[in-house]
């Protein structure tokens, strides 16, 4: 976390609101203005980065063409620039962090005026090729996705055909999170700044729940277990140390009222995702005009931006990524028996692949806890017989490895 060089945060974001504008309707032929310019200069980054990985990252633009849609006037290609970080042991788990390319200002449509998008979502941005960078150089056990996505401010197009063509190719994403607006710490008049604390926005029941899994939820709880919320659970939990000197304020709601991000599309396939996001938001300094009235200055400037805030929350980014990526992944089929009235738990699962696997941990908490409060060791087994009553808290399990790293928690479902 160390190598994590705020100076380069800062040259990022001042690179792409020099850009004009990053508008998704904007200029893809001109080579100094617009989102075209701006998607070819951070591919080129991207390959700069790619080229210290030993040949184990790779850098592509994923382009599609968007039909005509709610704010896509026509037929419009739209570019997301992903670099992917193959993991050594187990590339099959892959774990994902975007920011989103595009900028806009008052008027959605307006691909015209200067948008600098400093903060929204340059920050972002920023976060993932800085990330991109320090990784590089390193072996992950898992696959690291860094993705520059476009198409957000219209309507998530770009995040939507990314997360569509993952999940068309069966990979298998254990999780995703989406920087969003996260360079800036002060309130809307900056008299409450709020420097060491950073928001994840995490949803409770899974988005892409079928029918049948709500009846069981229904049934036996788990409203506040869904995959994402154990992966929001994970975050703060190996993200809050000395070394990103950060909180990690866990919401549960998937989104701020009336926004959204690129999380979203991962959790419609399916995915565990969640949103970052800086504490106190300057409506000022989003989707505005650049202009100055009655003395107040409005836009997305790079000026509003706190970038020891942004190094601090690159940090927190990183800390997670590199502990799921390190770790062994989520458990699978984690069941919980229940073939028989019984005042013991009783939960099977399928052994994972990892290597340096070392064995399982049982946790549970009281229903009415935020989080697991009590673990057990129960050895590199497949099944676990605990004298506590399913009835009365609620179970989960996650996997250890030789170096005491732990996964994501993964919560059963009944099995007779």
């Amino acid at each position: 976390m160390r190598e994590i060089d705020r100076e380069r945060l800062r040259a990022t974001v001042g690179r792409l609101t020099r850009f004009g504008t990053r508008h998704t309707l904007s200029s893809q032929t001109d080579p100094v203005r617009g989102i075209g310019a701006a998607t070819e200069w951070v591919y080129a980054q991207m390959q700069a980065i790619a080229a210290t990985s030993g040949g184990r990252m790779t850098v592509q633009k994923q382009s599609f063409v968007q039909p005509v849609s709610p704010r896509i006037p026509a037929p419009t290609t739209i570019t997301n620039v992903i670099a992917t970080l193959r993991g050594t042991a187990a590339p099959e788990r892959v774990y994902v962090i975007t920011g989103h390319l595009d900028s806009r200002v008052t008027d959605v449509m307006d691909f015209t005026s200067d948008a600098p998008g400093a903060d929204d979502d340059a920050s972002g941005v920023a976060v993932v090729l800085e990330l991109a960078r320090v990784f590089a150089t390193r072996q992950t056990s898992g696959t690291l996705v860094f993705a520059a996505v476009s198409g957000e401010e219209q309507g998530l197009y770009g995040s939507t055909h990314m997360a569509a063509q993952m999940k068309a190719a069966g990979t298998d994403v254990q999780g995703m999170f989406s920087n969003d607006i996260v360079g800036a710490s002060s309130a809307w008049d900056g008299s409450r700044p709020d420097p060491r604390t950073l928001r994840l926005f995490v949803e409770g029941v899974p988005t892409a729940e079928t029918p049948a899994e709500a009846s069981v939820r229904q049934s036996i709880g788990g409203e506040n277990d869904g995959p994402s919320r154990q992966l929001g659970r994970f975050a703060k939990d190996v993200a809050e140390n000395d070394a990103t000197d950060m909180k990690v304020w866990v919401i549960w709601r998937r989104d701020r009222f009336l926004r959204g991000s690129d999380h979203i599309p991962f959790l419609r396939n399916g995915y565990p995702a969640a949103r970052f996001t800086e504490p106190r938001e300057n409506f000022n300094h989003q989707h505005q005009n650049t202009r100055v009235e009655n003395g107040v200055q409005f836009g997305d400037l790079t000026e509003f931006l706190d970038f020891d805030y942004l190094t601090r929350v690159a940090k927190v980014n990183g800390a997670t990524l590199w502990s799921l990526a390190q770790g062994p992944g989520t458990p699978k089929n984690v069941k919980i028996v229940t073939a028989a009235l019984t005042n013991d738990t009783t939960l099977t699962w399928s052994r994972g692949t990892d290597a340096g696997l070392a064995g399982y941990e049982v946790v549970w908490r009281e229903t009415t806890s935020p989080y697991w409060t009590h673990a057990i060791d129960v050895g590199d087994v497949i099944t676990a017989t605990i004298g506590l009553s399913k009835d009365n808290v609620q179970f989960g399990l996650r996997a250890v490895d030789r170096e005491g790293r732990r996964s994501p928690v993964a919560f059963p479902q009944p099995a007779t």
